[in-house]
């Protein structure tokens, strides 16, 4: 896992740049799990989360749920029976900042927690 977890959002105002193609692909590396999609021609970071029943999948959902109130950055989650799909993308720039990638990293890091 990189250090990308260890790091805190920054606060992020309309005009704050998204990240560069390079920097897309360089962080890309550090979250392997993560896709990028276009939803409406906005970028976004999506990942899709297995558990054993609808209970784990709530008890992760209210722990990602925490981390965005702790950065202050919100994601859309998704949870169903069994899985949770997680989209990080930063609203006031329409696109992927890098506190998506940092926030992304941290969700994997949760997962990982709950899997001991």
């Amino acid at each position: 896992m990189s250090d990308l977890h260890e790091l805190k959002c920054e606060a992020c105002q309309v005009g704050a740049p998204m990240v560069t193609e390079r920097e897309l692909v360089e962080l890309s590396q550090s979250t392997p799990e993560w896709d990028v999609h276009e939803r409406e021609g906005i970028k976004q970071l999506e990942r899709i989360y297995k558990f054993k029943n609808f209970k784990q999948a709530w008890a992760f959902t209210d722990k990602v749920a925490k981390l965005a109130e702790d950065e202050f950055h919100h994601p859309a989650i998704t949870l169903e029976w069994r899985k949770v799909t997680v989209c990080w993308w930063s609203h006031s720039v329409k696109g992927l900042h890098k506190n998506d990638f940092i926030c992304a990293a941290k969700t994997d890091l949760i997962f990982v927690s709950m899997q001991d």
